[in-house]
């Protein structure tokens, strides 16, 4: 008789997902399904309100990055009522950006991913988690909660909120940037790349080696990969081109107001979420292990995998490293963890880059903006991937329809079948226990959803 088995909820993640692995009568993995409780509703929600309140309503889309949504939001409202955006606007958008993804890589890597590399994948649950880190390396453990702290103050104290923010407007920012406020942010910054530079070190002497027979096979697929570029290819978090690669390596970039040629959207009975897939492949969907068709990922992978190169030396040097031994698309699902240091260590340089230009204080932050009819879309490069608001709005600058598409959402099908190759790899003939389990959820956690 066949048996199923349960993981619920997944744990260590950042939203909410459950796993249901049925074994044929021979104890074999018949099919491995992931359920994603993705529905929220926002597309609705914001039909009907002015515009510039939605920037500040689909901050509570997700608690961990609000300021993503934000940004991408304020975008779509930009381009909406065809609005300028003060330069100065622009730049502390950008920098708040980043800021933002140096504080979410700290919480992945160290609180959610770093139990089951440091206490190990056997571990007793008990300890598999930060409590156990905190029993197991002390010192470690205090520099993270401080680091963390950090970069959150450090966004509060500015921008007024570090959560549910409101200080990005259409037209720019809400307020500008004293200079003792820069002076603060750049010494602030410089002990975060510290950090960031020791997470990298650390993780490539202590960690990863330990683990590359396991990063080379658990979760493993071939798929295309989604980013953001600059005009010279260079990896971006704010803006750019988006950039949707094949998986032999080949590639399109488009602006992000055409989407639509490029991505559809599957629906799947077995989850709320939709399944984006590159549409313009035309070849389908499938999440066939053997013969995928029309699956990309996004996220910190995908971001290194279709950049030429990365614009900030440190992490440059790092890129190149990586290229050398996995190459270009690297495939290997575990490998996001390495690729999510190598960007937590370019958000620190590109914050300082953007502190360190003096336009940033400027006191014009904003442009006058009037409201109109149109449609606008707008895009940044969130934690968990692109992020993408499609508004329209009626004469009074009220939202007729809204769609959009965040960065985890890119990544359902690919976790699924990431979660499908582990289950089919580690069950055999029955033997399963907790450890085993736990590898299968590690498949998940790498896309940090």
């Amino acid at each position: 008789m066949g048996r199923k088995i349960n993981i619920q909820p997944l744990s260590r993640i950042e939203g909410h997902a459950s796993i249901e692995i049925n074994l044929d009568d021979s104890g074999n993995v018949e099919n491995a399904i992931t359920h994603f409780s993705s529905i929220r509703g926002f597309e609705k929600y914001v039909e009907g309100k002015p515009a510039e309140e939605v920037t500040r309503i689909v901050t509570r889309i997700c608690g961990i990055c609000p300021w993503h949504h934000h940004m991408s939001s304020v975008k779509a409202v930009d381009a909406c009522f065809n609005a300028e955006i003060a330069p100065a606007g622009h730049l502390l958008r950008e920098c708040m950006q980043n800021m933002a993804h140096i504080n979410d890589k700290i919480l992945h890597f160290y609180f959610l991913a770093a139990p089951d590399f440091v206490m190990g994948p056997d571990a007793d649950y008990s300890v598999r988690n930060i409590i156990g880190i905190v029993g197991a390396a002390p010192d470690l453990a205090k520099r993270v909660v401080k680091m963390r702290q950090l970069g959150q103050m450090m966004m509060e104290k500015f921008a007024g909120r570090v959560i549910h923010p409101v200080a990005g407007v259409p037209g720019g920012f809400s307020k500008p940037m004293t200079e003792v406020q820069r002076k603060e942010l750049v010494e602030n910054t410089k002990e975060l790349l510290d950090f960031a530079t020791f997470s990298m070190k650390y993780a490539k002497e202590e960690i990863f080696p330990k683990y590359l027979d396991v990063v080379k096979t658990l979760g493993t697929i071939t798929t295309g990969f989604i980013g953001t570029v600059d005009d010279q290819g260079s990896l971006n978090f704010y803006d750019g081109k988006l950039r949707l690669m094949k998986p032999d390596g080949s590639y399109d970039d488009f602006n992000d107001s055409d989407y639509l040629d490029y991505i559809g959207e599957h629906s799947v009975d077995v989850s709320y979420g939709k399944y984006p897939y590159a549409k313009s492949w035309n070849e389908g969907f499938s999440m066939d292990l053997e013969a995928p068709k029309g699956i990309y990922r996004s996220n910190c992978l995908a971001r290194i995998n279709v950049c030429d190169q990365i614009p900030t030396p440190l992490a440059q040097k790092e890129l190149e490293e990586f290229r050398a031994s996995f190459g270009r698309p690297a495939q290997q699902t575990l490998l996001y963890h390495w690729a999510r240091l190598i960007e937590l260590v370019y958000a620190c340089e590109k914050t300082l880059e953007l502190l360190n230009n003096n336009a940033i204080i400027d006191t014009k932050t904003r442009c006058d903006v009037t409201p109109r009819a149109g449609r606008g879309v707008g895009h940044v490069e969130a934690p968990r991937g692109t992020l993408i608001h499609d508004y329209t709005t009626d004469e009074n600058g009220c939202i007729k329809t809204a769609n959009m598409i965040v960065g985890t959402t890119h990544n359902l099908a690919p976790i699924s079948m990431s979660v499908e190759q582990s289950a089919r790899m580690l069950i055999k003939d029955g033997n399963v226990d907790e450890g085993i389990l736990n590898r299968v959820e590690m498949s998940v956690r790498a896309y940090d959803p």
